[in-house]
């Protein structure tokens, strides 16, 4: 049986019911980093924009990781912790997030470029690696090992869903271009940045998140005891 069978629906009900939450969450850090990249740039020039692109991606981690910690709290159906209480959540688990990512993210674009299968491939097998990090408090060796151990049996699976969420974001995407195509260029460029950090990444992110709970509880079932029988009368 596929245990990410269905995780879409999951992830769409918990998105609707709690959008609202993931929305400030994420348009906190659209903010911060719209306001220091726009000051930096104007204070330093060049040398701002590449401070603010280095800011952007430690900003966009650190955003990865309260999502992360936002689907994690309201699975219960309900929000135990405020915005603040979630980034705080996720601050001691920075530095470790944002080394992730970066190791992450090289590794796949190579794999990309080799044919775009092994960047592929490394997507699935490492798609819990941030998920271990935040929700299992694993270092940055370990949790790559970490996602790889939850995918094993099910990388077809999580390929599937790989697939379907660049699908999502390639579609949205294309919406959003078609839309904005009178809007001058710049500010076009700041709407779809803003539609899509604010909007679809707190979707994409509870997909994800659901995937890792989902090979999780497919863990935990395969190494619980079998029931023992009960004695005969």
């Amino acid at each position: 049986m596929n245990p990410l069978s269905g995780v879409f629906g999951e992830a769409w009900e918990l998105y609707k019911a709690h959008w609202k939450h993931f929305f400030s969450i994420a348009v906190l850090v659209f903010i911060v980093l719209a306001a220091l990249g726009i000051l930096l740039t104007f204070i330093l020039g060049w040398l701002g924009v590449i401070i603010s692109v280095l800011i952007n991606i430690a900003g966009t981690f650190w955003l990865q990781g309260a999502l992360i910690q936002a689907v994690s709290d309201v699975r219960d159906g309900r929000a135990d912790l405020s915005v603040s209480q979630t980034f705080d959540a996720v601050r001691p688990k920075l530095g470790t997030i944002i080394v992730t990512g970066l190791l992450l993210g090289i590794a796949i674009a190579i794999g990309f470029a080799l044919l775009i299968a092994p960047g592929l491939y490394l997507v699935t097998i490492w798609i819990a690696v941030i998920p271990a990090i935040v929700l299992e408090n694993r270092g940055i060796g370990e949790s790559f090992g970490r996602s790889r151990e939850l995918v094993r049996g099910n990388g077809w699976n999580v390929f599937g869903v790989i697939v379907l969420t660049f699908l999502i974001l390639l579609g949205v995407g294309l919406v959003i271009g078609l839309v904005l195509t009178p809007v001058e260029g710049w500010l076009a460029s700041l709407i779809q940045q803003f539609v899509t950090t604010s909007f679809v990444t707190p979707f994409i992110a509870t997909i994800w998140t659901l995937v890792y709970y989902r090979l999780k509880s497919r863990e935990d079932e395969a190494g619980a005891p079998a029931p023992q029988a009960e004695p005969a009368a």
